[in-house]
């Protein structure tokens, strides 16, 4: 299990250094200069000059990246170009809003896909089995930003359940939940549909094994032997799909955030590109990579836990 998750703790190390040396040279390379956007086309020399000083824009780029890179070693992720605040501060009070979100969106996309997963399976080719299977397919083939804009309409505007956008911040919990709410389900209904069509895929797989034939022939139903001996090893697929959502709940809820008009780390982004506040883009970038490689790890470990074979696979490389 140590060598194991020892090999997977290289290969995060490695990712994280290959990633950051991508996002900087991407960055690097793209057109506009932040100091000419923030002081307009009229800017003098002298001050455009003195303003790329200011901001380490004319120092060389791999003396930049060395500066970035070391600095967010040590907690440093830079100072905004646009609003002069360190991006740290920023993304603290973002990650308040978009943490919660795809949290709660992971969490009510499992409690959905689950039992709608292990119904469909155990009733493979029967009404219920298509229904359930139509639903998931309506649910992957519908945008979720045309999803959340009928959410907005049906319980923003018409019942008024709850609001339409905004974010009143956590020092009022209830009202915080209630923004929360309909960008939650907009996002966690289509990930609950992919999660529930691949658990039940994985659970028909398992149909077919021994186990569950022995589990059969000691006098267990079909059911109960699904349940008890082949959700588990169902579960492998199923926990690299969460990782991966999770990762997108989190960095990919761009157009979400739009629609409810929520301050997160999603949102963040699209003004910073827009504004060519480039550190800024950088350090949440490389954050949110960072975020998505922890992901994978956790999921790696809960492979092992899920899967004994993979720790003796490790232990025998």
């Amino acid at each position: 299990m140590w060598f194991y998750l020892a090999r997977r703790l290289l290969s995060l190390g490695v990712s994280l250094i290959a990633a950051s040396a991508v996002i900087f040279l991407v960055v690097e390379i793209a057109p506009g200069d932040p100091a000419a956007y923030m002081l307009g086309i009229n800017a003098q020399p002298e001050t455009l000059a003195a303003l790329r000083t200011e901001l380490s824009l004319d120092l060389p780029a791999p003396a930049r990246y060395w500066h970035w890179i070391t600095g967010m070693l040590g907690g440093d992720f830079g100072t905004s170009y646009t609003y002069r605040t360190p991006v740290a501060d920023m993304v603290a009070d973002r990650l308040t809003v978009s943490l919660p979100l795809a949290v709660m969106a992971l969490v009510l996309a499992v409690a959905v896909a689950l039992p709608a997963g292990l119904f469909a399976a155990s009733r493979r080719g029967k009404p219920g089995d298509v229904a359930v299977m139509g639903a998931a397919q309506l649910g992957v083939a519908v945008p979720n930003f045309w999803f959340a804009m009928l959410l907005v309409l049906g319980f923003a505007i018409t019942w008024r359940i709850f609001p339409s956008g905004g974010f009143p911040g956590w020092d009022q919990p209830l009202q915080a939940l209630r923004a929360l709410t309909l960008p939650t389900i907009a996002l966690a209904l289509p990930q609950a549909a992919i999660l529930a069509r691949v658990l039940r895929s994985s659970l028909i797989d398992a149909l077919h094994e021994d186990y569950i034939r022995t589990a059969r022939a000691k006098g267990l139903t079909p059911g109960q032997a699904l349940r008890r001996h082949g959700l588990r090893n169902a579960l492998i697929p199923v926990l690299t799909l969460m990782g991966l959502q999770f990762s997108f709940l989190l960095a990919g809820a761009i157009i979400i955030e739009q629609v409810f008009y929520l301050p997160g780390l999603g949102r963040l982004i699209f003004q910073s590109i827009s504004q060519r506040d480039l550190i800024t883009v950088e350090s949440v970038t490389m954050l949110l990579v960072f975020a998505v490689i922890v992901v994978n790890f956790l999921t790696d470990v809960a492979y092992a836990v899920a899967d004994p074979r993979l720790r003796r696979q490790g232990r025998r490389a």
